[in-house]
């Protein structure tokens, strides 16, 4: 059986956030997956823009893909697919939508609400849970492999 290893954390602020992406995402290698829950406004797409951010994407504007469902940017290194499956129904749907291609090397993907499709996640996902602490401001993030 595998041992899960989980690892929280607390964020004050959106510069804390800033500050972990930037060391988080140091470790990231092209094919990674990133799985980020949490409720709505919990802060996952401030987490995935500090993400992209660190690793390098330069786009002025990157916009939540809560209705293109799909935004993809180039890094410094590897290309960056942002992905936001809240509006879909399950896996077929995922599918038709053309995400399989951006869950492998050479791209790093962030998905938001992927439980819709946790069957289509690589093995070596890692889920990123975002939930409200104490303050309004505060933020607590468990890592763990799904």
């Amino acid at each position: 059986m595998l041992s899960v290893q989980w690892q929280t954390m607390y964020l004050k602020d959106e510069a804390a956030t800033f500050a972990y992406a930037q060391q988080f995402a140091s470790e990231l290698k092209a094919g990674d997956c990133l799985a980020l829950t949490g409720d709505l406004g919990a802060g996952k797409s401030v987490f995935a823009r500090a993400i992209m951010r660190a690793l390098g994407v330069e786009d002025e504007i990157m916009p939540s893909p809560t209705f293109s469902l799909i935004q993809s940017y180039q890094g410094a290194i590897h290309p960056v697919a942002h992905m936001d499956w809240y509006r879909l129904e399950g896996s077929e749907e995922i599918l038709l939508a053309g995400a399989q291609e951006y869950l492998y090397a050479p791209w790093i993907s962030l998905i938001e609400w992927p439980q819709r499709a946790w069957e289509l996640l690589p093995a070596h996902s890692q889920r990123i849970h975002l939930e409200y602490a104490d303050l309004l401001t505060d933020r607590k993030l468990t890592k763990s492999h799904l």
